[in-house]
């Protein structure tokens, strides 16, 4: 190894040593290891598994909203995941292995089923299960977003009725403005700043989008938007019903108004949604407010970092930000 890289990972380590407080023990820092080895692997390897007792799922009362709880026997430090697409909502098995785990990590996870993103699409009520759940937890609660998830849940956090009962919000994969992400969606096209791409969308993928939102499109505005050549001018001046709703579902919009601290995870090779929009989420809110780029995921699951040193470094931040959800 080269003394430059030696020297990086040695300063990697010394600051994740100075990031851990004293009262806090090396069985944490184990657990968070583990917890990203069996996420990483999808199960494969199943160390915290080994480690720790299977949790109890059991439903939990919430008015407007439909609930799971899943917890360890020794409890745990509450939170609210919101999941991202899911036709089963929070009966899917993602997101249930997903909840599983957190709560093998040290979480109290409730998990409400979004109804929107049992379809494929969002509309403002879907804010109010994360609102409704977040008013049934003991504070401080964490947030754990996925995904277009990451939507109801900044919305929700930014509430008046319930923010000041949120420490943390943690987006793997989210997004900040609706507009720029329908635009990706059915063009391929991401920006921000003077970073830009495109990705080739299946026409399949954009198909089933447009039928999940097609009360809000006539006939020719849908086949126009499923035509990536003419969706960019659709989109550039869409009706005003579309241009409103869009509006409503960006949380860009209000992220200034959250007070607890954000931390934004993104996959640089995300083709699901860009890693732009975790920057321009942290460019609307940059107080308080942590990116962790990585090439270890690519949106919600494992990718190929490009070296072993890059995957070490990558490695040991999403470490700390798994430890750090816990964390007064």
């Amino acid at each position: 190894m080269r003394q430059p890289e030696v020297t990086r990972l040695l300063a990697l380590l010394v600051a994740a040593l100075l990031a851990v407080p004293v009262a806090r023990t090396a069985f944490d820092v184990l657990v968070a290891i583990a917890f990203l080895v069996e996420f990483l692997s999808a199960g494969q390897y199943r160390p915290l598994s080994a480690l720790t007792a299977a949790p109890r799922r059991e439903p939990l009362p919430v008015a407007g909203a439909t609930v799971d709880r899943w917890v360890a026997a020794t409890g745990g430090t509450p939170l609210v995941l919101v999941h991202g697409y899911a036709p089963a909502g929070k009966d899917d098995p993602r997101v249930q292995k997903a909840a599983a785990l957190l709560a093998r990590a040290g979480f109290d996870v409730a998990v409400p089923t979004i109804p929107g993103l049992t379809r494929g699409r969002l509309r403002p009520a879907d804010v109010q299960p994360v609102v409704a759940t977040l008013a049934a937890r003991a504070a401080p609660t964490v947030v754990g977003a996925v995904s277009v998830g990451a939507g109801p849940a900044l919305l929700a956090a930014a509430d008046p009725s319930v923010r000041d009962r949120i420490r943390r919000v943690l987006s793997l994969g989210g997004y900040a403005s609706a507009p720029a992400l329908l635009r990706f969606f059915l063009t391929g096209e991401y920006a921000w700043n003077d970073v830009r791409g495109r990705v080739v969308h299946e026409p399949e993928v954009v198909r089933l989008f447009l039928e999940a939102n097609a009360d809000l499109l006539d006939i020719p505005a849908r086949e126009a938007l499923a035509d990536p050549a003419r969706a960019a001018d659709v989109l550039a001046a869409p009706p005003r019903a579309v241009a409103d709703l869009l509006d409503a579902l960006s949380p860009e919009r209000v992220v200034g108004e959250i007070p607890a601290r954000l931390v934004l995870v993104h996959g640089v090779s995300d083709r699901a949604v860009p890693y732009t929009e975790s920057l321009r989420l942290a460019a609307a809110r940059p107080e308080r407010t942590r990116v962790v780029l990585v090439h270890l995921l690519d949106h919600v699951e494992a990718g190929r970092p490009r070296a072993w040193v890059s995957a070490l470094r990558e490695l040991g931040a999403l470490v700390l930000v798994v430890y750090g959800l816990g964390a007064v």
